[in-house]
């Protein structure tokens, strides 16, 4: 019966080398073959990356803390303003400015590009189920695969610093909003898109003026998942490279600096507070906001108000 039983065990029939067909696809085939694919691809977070950090280091201390205070109370109210003022100055005074303004900028290129990939992705598969049912299960990965595992492929594509740290984070961060731009877009009431047709609009212009507009809240809600992912990848992209307050955490780490650690976490949770709570804003602002601070606002004021003539009819 023993005997029987073991014909069921895998190690009856050796070990299946995945492993090793792994490590032949990205080392031996993929990057011989595409490296100068990578590098190109390379380049525009390069570019980006270093013209946001560079304008960051550059804007004085006291000029940046006033603007997004304003910005912040604008956008959210009174008292995010005043988070945001508190939480900045905290920050410099316990000296990880450089650093924090190094993580922001690497934030917001991971953002932005995320934003890029993943709202037109996010519009095709709410366009099409078969387009949709073939990019859920890449997504799974996506979300589901350990974050060290990241690393390694990124490494041997793209070498190590802090445009491979983005790269790496883009990836993780992108699924959310392709997921809730897929989801805004389907939530759209099917009359309001028959109205659009019926008046003549062409399907640009209904996906522009109507489809987008009434779906903002939702796909503004996937950009601020995308952005806390982002912020959370940047201690585990300090391994490869990555400056910021990711690096602050390794180091304190390495050598056991209980202090130094705290500060780069400390550094990364107020960014984090204020980054949540002004995009949050953005998606679903509030009466008490002026109008043309918003995500809405300025929308509204590059669509000519359509989108809330759109939003206008859905209500009623």
């Amino acid at each position: 019966m023993s005997g029987f039983l073991d014909l069921f065990r895998p190690s009856t029939y050796g070990k299946l080398p995945l492993d090793d067909g792994v490590e032949w696809f990205v080392k031996d085939w993929l990057v011989p073959n595409f490296r100068p694919a990578f590098r190109a691809i390379q380049a525009p977070v390069d570019a980006l990356l270093d013209s946001i950090d560079g304008f960051l280091q550059a804007v004085p201390f006291p000029i940046f803390w006033l603007v997004a205070a304003i910005l912040a109370w604008r956008i959210a109210g009174r008292g995010v303003g005043i988070l945001t003022a508190v939480s900045l100055l905290l920050i410099d005074m316990v000296g990880i400015w450089e650093e924090t303004m190094t993580t922001l900028a690497m934030v917001i290129t991971a953002v932005a590009f995320c934003a890029v990939a993943g709202v037109p992705l996010g519009i095709l598969a709410a366009r099409s189920d078969r387009f949709a049912g073939g990019l859920r299960p890449v997504l799974d990965i996506m979300q589901t695969i350990p974050t060290f595992v990241y690393l390694v492929p990124i490494v041997m594509l793209f070498g190590v610093g802090m445009v491979p740290g983005v790269i790496a984070t883009i990836v993780f961060a992108l699924p959310p909003v392709i997921r809730l731009t897929n989801l805004g877009i389907r939530q759209v009431q099917g009359e309001m898109v028959e109205a659009g047709y019926a008046f003549g609009a062409t399907r640009r212009q209904v996906l522009i003026e109507i489809e987008i507009p009434l779906a903002m809240r939702t796909i503004m809600a996937g950009l601020n998942q995308t952005l806390m992912l982002a912020l959370s990848m940047v201690v585990i992209a300090a391994l490869i490279g990555a400056g910021g307050l990711g690096l602050t955490v390794y180091t304190g780490l390495g050598r056991l600096d209980v202090g130094r650690a705290f500060l780069g976490g400390f550094g990364i949770v107020l960014l984090a507070i204020i980054l949540d709570r002004v995009t949050q804003a953005m998606g679903a602002p509030t009466p008490a906001q002026a109008n043309g601070w918003t995500f809405r606002g300025v929308a509204r004021s590059l669509l000519g108000g359509r989108g809330q003539k759109a939003e206008a009819a859905a209500g009623q």
